[in-house]
């Protein structure tokens, strides 16, 4: 924390703005210890604790307030952007989704706190039919509740330093390799992980041409459309005979899936990452003939193969689409 302070001794609000306003742009940079370093500051008097609250209030509307007009203005597409840049789309995306049509308020107000959700809560509500006033003021809430607690985290941290001068310097030897090492080691991990799900993705997904000509053929093939509904209000189609589920509630349709015929999951996000996850939790379920489709509904449909029109989604577990 010694060269973030140093950098806001210098630069000040100004820079507490810029880093805080980038990150929540979308930028892998952390702000976390700058916010710190100023709460830190604060309890020297060098920088004023609610002054700073301010500017850090500030760029995250300004930063959130973008991306929810983005959203609104281009719905799915930048949604499926971030989500191929996310090194864990599985959890960015599907679980903001269910969060937001459920419990938006708690979602909204602390997903500053959740790795890898905050930066798509805002073009989701966005996407949603939640009105702009009240995205600001739920978003304005968790904005001053995360920035308010790093600010007070770090203005503990400097009493304590002025109680114990020497600290500073036994800090600051170590916090420089400290920070860098635990940036490095969070990038690795996730990286890591990604590259884990997408070998046994690898391992297992069926071509649609294939998908195509088992279905011509008349074989017994069970298929499911993991789609989120918010997906298929945009696009009320789904491949023929396919059936509807989501990943968070498959336990409870997991007995309708037939065993004796291959199991075909497809959803529409970059890389099948929600169908692979589908596919290894019913494998562990039992079900062990099940495949992810290779480039998921976009590869079907841009290969002009058929598809059902969506007439309703009905209630949860399992439920027949099209026809």
């Amino acid at each position: 924390m010694e060269l973030s302070t140093h950098i806001l001794l210098v630069y000040g609000y100004l820079l507490l703005f810029g880093w805080v306003l980038i990150e929540q742009l979308g930028a892998p940079i952390p702000s976390a210890p700058v916010i710190l370093a100023a709460g830190a500051l604060s309890a020297e008097h060098q920088m004023n604790y609610f002054l700073a609250l301010l500017y850090g209030l500030v760029a995250c509307l300004i930063a959130d307030g973008t991306w929810f007009y983005i959203g609104r203005r281009f719905g799915n597409q930048v949604v499926k952007l971030l989500c191929k840049l996310s090194m864990e789309p599985t959890v960015c995306v599907r679980r903001t989704q269910n969060s937001l049509g459920g419990r938006r308020i708690v979602t909204i107000v602390f997903s500053k706190f959740i790795p890898g959700v905050a930066t798509l809560v805002s073009p989701l509500a966005g996407q949603s039919e939640m009105s702009l006033g009240e995205f600001l003021l739920l978003d304005g809430m968790g904005s001053i509740l995360w920035v308010g607690s790093l600010l007070l985290a770090g203005r503990l941290f400097g009493d304590v330093l002025k109680r114990n001068p020497n600290l500073l310097e036994q800090v600051g030897r170590f916090s420089g390799a400290l920070l860098l090492a635990g940036i490095v080691g969070f990038f690795l991990v996730r990286v890591w992980r990604r590259r884990r799900m997408l070998r046994k993705l690898a391992a297992a997904r069926l071509e649609p041409e294939e998908l195509k000509r088992q279905i011509d053929s008349g074989e017994p093939i069970y298929i499911v459309d993991m789609r989120h509904p918010v997906e298929l209000s945009d696009d009320p189609h789904t491949l023929p005979g396919a059936h509807h589920g989501t990943l968070d509630t498959l336990k409870t349709w997991v007995s309708e899936v037939p065993r004796d015929r291959d199991v075909v999951v497809f959803c529409s996000c970059p890389g099948e990452v929600t169908a692979a996850k589908t596919a290894l939790e019913l494998q562990k379920l039992g079900v062990e003939r099940v495949r992810p489709l290779r480039g998921g509904y976009d590869a079907w449909k841009q290969l002009g193969y058929p598809l059902d029109m969506v007439q309703g989604i009905a209630p949860p577990p399992l439920v027949q689409l099209g026809e």
